[in-house]
């Protein structure tokens, strides 16, 4: 698992990757202290305008950009989103007015619905074999999982010596930094895509790939599912330590930590697991686990039998069951989609999978204010197994990314034809009925 793929490029970009979550999380911290210098008390109604504003650009974003991606060269588009961003950061600790900081994280934002989807993209194309994109794939779960346990590490650390103004600083060099590793590599051109509608078709195409092909419409579902656990975590997490608990702050973080080290430890894994088992098993399996996990939190809520260990494995077991999902996304859309659809596809994947992000965030929120943690565990926990049930519908057991594989035919021509488009000979039938709007 630990063997880094050989590829210059790839190691260049993981690096890149790494660099600007650890600005990311630094930024994540300093904004929250900025806010409360701000508003005081109405600190959280900012950083949740904020998120609101970053889950709008990149729904909205996005698709656009992916769907333009193919007339652009990926390491300007990939490299000048750094220096965007880089540039935000250090104005930051400029602003003094509240709006200030909607202007500023929704420029922030625009550059990372840029920055992501193409990086997704080129992925693939530079780790042709499966194997090689699968670690890929883990590597990358890992470097957000390490970065979420790790930055808030970081910035407490730095806080004791330096005012959290020069957090941001911090973002900033972890940006340009990415933004030097990223030039520093050779990145292949983007295949253009031929369109005979116009430019909204163009930008629409992802989208209307997920909703016309089986995988990518389970997919979708367990985007949701996804979303509705995150959420539950995330927004409710303090309020369930704090509050029904009454644990530390300092235990705050580490039920935030159980959760990112489900998800490590699976993400550890699923290299080899994904070798023995397919997509749909796995992905179909994480699904399940999370509606289970929130089903167990809202009986533990209804019944006033939640414990604090209790709490702690059942985060452990959504991180697992996220990463479960979430880390194979990449091998299912490039099986899915032809190579000239990937920016599009991957562009949709991003933009897609915020928008049950949006959903899910103030309904966890808003619920738990108003009705009761109980029932906003509940309405998420609903919301969990309608998507898996949905998944497991919509996702046929046959077919390339299915649990079957399907006879392949057409002689050695259509296998190095297969071969030359760096899709594996199991995805020729479904490769050839992808068209050329096809598609972390």
């Amino acid at each position: 698992m630990f063997q880094v793929p050989r590829d210059r490029a790839y190691r260049r970009l993981l690096a890149a990757q790494v660099v600007a979550l650890v600005g990311t999380g630094l930024a994540t911290v300093a904004l929250s202290l900025l806010a409360y210098d701000l508003a005081g008390a109405d600190a959280s109604a900012i950083l949740g305008t904020a998120l609101a504003i970053k889950m709008v650009a990149y729904v909205g974003v996005a698709p656009v950009i992916g769907a333009f991606a193919d007339r652009l060269p990926r390491r300007a588009l990939l490299a000048g989103s750094d220096l965007i961003r880089a540039g935000v950061a250090l104005a930051l600790p400029f602003v003094g007015q509240v709006w200030h900081i909607y202007v500023l994280i929704f420029l922030l934002q625009l550059a990372s619905a840029a920055f992501t989807p193409t990086f997704q993209a080129t992925i693939p194309e530079l780790l042709p074999k499966e194997r090689d994109y699968t670690r890929a794939l883990s590597l990358s779960r890992l470097a957000y999982d390490l970065e979420s346990l790790l930055s808030p590490v970081l910035a407490a650390a730095l806080l004791s010596l330096i005012t959290y103004n020069w957090l941001f600083m911090g973002t900033a060099l972890g940006f340009l930094a990415s933004a030097l590793f990223v030039l520093s590599v050779v990145l292949p051109k983007p295949q253009p895509v031929r369109h005979a509608a116009g430019p909204f078709a163009k930008a629409t195409s992802g989208a209307r790939h997920f909703l016309t092909t089986a995988p990518l419409r389970a997919l979708l579902a367990m985007n949701l599912a996804v979303a509705a656990a995150g959420a539950m975590v995330i927004v409710n997490t303090v309020v369930l330590a704090r509050e029904h608990l009454q644990r530390s702050t300092g235990e705050v973080s580490l039920a935030l930590g159980a959760f990112g080290a489900g998800s490590m430890a699976v993400a550890l894994l699923l290299p080899g697991l994904l070798e023995r088992l397919s997509d749909r098993t796995v992905m179909l399996a994480g699904s399940f686990a999370l509606f289970t996990g929130l089903a167990a939190i809202t009986a533990a809520l209804a019944t006033g039998t939640l414990t604090w260990w209790a709490m702690l494995s059942t985060w452990a077991v959504l991180g697992a069951a996220t990463a479960a999902v979430l880390t194979p996304t990449g091998r299912l859309i490039r099986r899915s989609v032809a190579p000239a659809g990937l920016p599009a596809a991957f562009a949709a994947q991003f933009a897609l999978s915020h928008a049950a992000w949006l959903l899910t965030y103030p309904l966890a929120g808003w619920l738990a204010t108003s009705a009761g943690m109980t029932a906003a565990a509940t309405a998420l926990t609903t919301l969990a197994v309608a998507a898996a049930i949905a998944a497991r519908v919509l996702w046929p057991t046959t077919g390339p990314t299915g649990a079957r594989r399907p006879r392949v035919t057409g002689g050695p021509r259509t296998l190095r034809h297969l071969h030359h488009a760096h899709l594996p000979a199991r995805q020729a039938a479904h490769a050839g009925q992808e068209g050329d709007v096809t598609v972390r």
